[in-house]
């Protein structure tokens, strides 16, 4: 059942995504909004923060025993599924990339870079100095947001249910959304911690989904490189899975110099092709777990 629940609020999210329609980001920001003030001093303490994700992350874990318990289980699926399309989510990327594919295309690099660097974090938003810098920018924020919303949502459900799974998109919203923002660097701390073992998995489904002899010449070193950060694992790994030098701006303008105005649709739409393929080797991962008896 774990697999029916995951696949169909996988497929609901998608279709919500490619409408644009509900972002959970707002209900994060206003369960954080009653701690937007707090005393000259304080502004890095983060167990606040902590308290609210971990709290309802304990009873979501003490419900699901209880009813198992009580042979009930069946009856909190239909709210794990609602759960789910609650934490999983990337909506509002649709539009911008659209947008920034066909200003690419006209040779409009500053077009382009308006259409999405609201869709960047923020910290990154004043990195682009080339249209090289800006598109391997955007390629970085978009595979990190897809993980972070899908993947890592679904590794930390079939890991430890819909408890692991609020926890770990609680602790990426705090780290977005939390109103002290000299606290958001330790609460990026834990989700590099909660990304790592999905983030390398992802990595290695990279290599599956995409050319296996590029990935191992190239991506594979990711796996035991300790101490990367969840962008930069995903960044080499995809890097080697993509043909067609997807990730390689400068290579490819050097080698199809007539092709350079159609690269940023190709490359994002090489993304996106592999972001997909890697999903639909989770679900059948999850598939063989689940005949196996092991899910």
């Amino acid at each position: 059942m774990v697999l029916v629940v995951f696949l169909l609020a996988y497929l609901t999210r998608r279709k919500l995504d490619a409408a644009n329609a509900w972002s959970g980001d707002f209900l994060w920001r206003a369960a954080f909004g009653a701690n937007s003030k707090v005393p000259a001093g304080k502004a890095a303490v983060k167990w606040r923060g902590l308290l609210i994700v971990a709290v309802p992350a304990v009873l979501l874990a003490a419900s699901e025993w209880y009813l198992r318990e009580l042979g009930w289980r069946m009856a909190a699926y239909p709210l794990e599924f609602a759960l789910l399309v609650m934490l999983m989510g990337a909506p509002g990327w649709r539009s911008p990339l659209e947008a920034y594919s066909a200003s690419w295309a006209r040779g409009d690099m500053q077009a382009a870079w308006h259409h999405i660097k609201d869709s960047l974090p923020a910290r990154d938003r004043g990195a682009a100095t080339s249209p090289d810098e800006m598109h391997l920018i955007l390629s970085r924020s978009l595979m990190v947001n897809v993980f972070e919303r899908f993947f890592l949502i679904a590794f930390w459900y079939v890991i430890g249910g819909p408890a692991a799974a609020f926890f770990a998109r609680g602790v990426i919203a705090l780290r977005d959304h939390w109103p002290q923002v000299t606290a958001r660097p330790d609460f990026a701390a834990l989700a590099e911690v909660l990304n790592w073992l999905p983030s390398r998995l992802l990595s290695f489904t990279f290599g599956v989904a995409g050319d296996l002899a590029g990935w191992m010449s190239e991506g594979k070193r990711v796996l035991v490189g300790v101490t990367l950060k969840t962008d930069q694992v995903l960044m080499a790994a995809a890097n080697g899975a993509l043909t067609g030098y997807a990730l390689d701006p400068g290579r490819f303008s050097q080698i199809h110099p007539d092709e350079w105005a159609d690269y940023g649709r190709r490359s994002l739409d090489a993304i996106r092709d592999l972001l997909n393929r890697s999903m639909l080797v989770w679900i059948c991962v999850l598939a063989l777990l689940v005949i196996a008896g092991v899910v």
